[in-house]
């Protein structure tokens, strides 16, 4: 059978899927193809979630990615709400939850992340623990919000945290954040980029705990009331809203055999230890740069989902991930260029704008990455050089007067 009329079954209905089913149809696929999610809507953009969508500011149906009419117009079949259980390699068909049997020829597996949650034995079940992943959380969140919760504990100082503090500041409420590391951004940003953002927080009004090891959340009738530190302190919440990261959603990958390596492990073409099922997005660890790593963010969702399609249909052009990521905090919108993975070196730049600062990731001479907050110019000469492989001096990078454009 020719791939272009191959029947194609999608597992996971996020910006990876929804990317790769419209991509396999701008490429001529014309054969069955169906996109599978657990949630009960259409594809739907997330990043809006804990900002726009949970001010009242962005309507349900603005979330979608695309309306439903382009599904039915491009005769790609949505199963909403519907759970895949387990995926028989042997007959080629993903069964669902309810039983139901869905032949294919390639199969597609998109499915993400989930948010880690606090073990149950320390209060992680108590109601009122909230994480921010799907519409779902948002609606729980809003919920709460609603009944008029005054005290917020985030637990967790990454980006995920601190966009999610910044919210709840915004909304009126008093906000306690909690870091177990010594410090906020610990293990993804230098002390620079999180000596911005400590800052931006507390002249916000919120308290920042670094080195607070959380012992456990305290409860009442089943709801939660607070928290108990390492130390003894003590926090009163009325919820709690837990932002310690995410990890891979390989269930039905390691359940049907197939290579698991920090997600699913494919090679440059998306495809698994099983050549008829790719995988792309948040779930996909993939080769890059002599290393194998697993990238978290929408460009890569689509840009990987986008060159997995090609390669199923026979396409051998290799996926290169440009990494670029961003957060929006109160009115500063963080973004960021490359991977600064094995950074040795890192410079400060001051920007155009008052409050704005980009902070650069050097590896010996090489450039590997930068935090731009508030400076679109100095993350575009970033990403620019990052992409091309060329790599300016960090000590002219660090004089504010010297030009950007001139460096590399």
């Amino acid at each position: 059978m020719q791939a272009k009329s191959a029947r194609i079954v999608v597992v996971g209905a996020g910006q990876a899927g929804a990317a790769l089913v419209a991509k396999l149809r701008a490429l001529g696929h014309d054969g069955p193809l169906t996109l599978i999610g657990a949630e009960p809507d259409l594809p739907y953009q997330r990043p809006p979630l804990s900002k726009a969508y949970l001010k009242g500011e962005l309507e349900r149906e603005r979330l979608h990615l695309r309306p439903a009419s382009f599904y039915a117009e491009n005769g790609i079949t949505v199963e909403t709400g519907r759970a895949v259980a387990a995926i028989d390699r042997a007959a080629k068909a993903v069964v669902l939850a309810d039983g139901t049997r869905l032949a294919y020829d390639l199969l597609a597996l998109t499915t993400g992340a989930t948010p880690r949650r606090l073990p149950a034995a320390i209060g992680g079940d108590l109601d009122g623990v909230l994480v921010m992943r799907q519409l779902a959380d948002a609606d729980a969140l809003a919920a709460r919000l609603a009944a008029g919760a005054a005290r917020a504990l985030v637990v967790g100082g990454g980006y995920v945290g601190l966009e999610a503090a910044a919210v709840l500041r915004e909304k009126g409420l008093t906000v306690t954040l909690i870091e177990s590391a010594p410090r906020i951004l610990a293990r993804v940003a230098a002390p620079a980029t999180a000596d911005f953002f400590r800052a931006l927080h507390e002249r916000h009004g919120v308290e920042i705990l670094e080195g607070a090891a959380l012992a456990r959340l305290t409860g009442a009738a089943g709801h939660v009331t607070g928290a108990e530190l390492g130390d003894g302190r003590r926090i009163a919440a009325d919820l709690v809203l837990v932002g310690i990261g995410v990890a891979p959603d390989t269930g039905l990958a390691e359940a049907a055999g197939l290579a698991v390596e920090n997600g699913i492990r494919v090679d440059a073409l998306g495809s698994t230890s099983d050549p008829a099922i790719f995988a792309a997005g948040d779930c996909a660890s993939f080769p890059h740069d002599a290393a194998r790593i697993r990238i978290e963010s929408v460009p890569h969702a689509i840009d990987q989902a986008e060159a997995v399609a090609a390669a199923m249909l026979g396409g051998t052009e290799p996926y290169t991930a440009r990494p670029w990521f961003w957060s929006d905090q109160y009115d500063v919108k963080l973004q960021i260029a490359g991977l600064n993975t094995g950074w040795e070196r890192t410079v400060t730049r001051p920007g155009a704008r008052e409050g704005s600062l980009s902070v650069w990731y050097f590896a010996g001479t090489r450039l590997l990455a930068v935090d731009a907050m508030n400076d679109p110019r100095a993350y575009m000469s970033g990403k620019r050089w990052i992409e091309a492989g060329r790599s300016p001096e960090a000590d002219r990078i660090a004089d504010p007067a010297a030009d950007l454009k001139t460096l590399a």
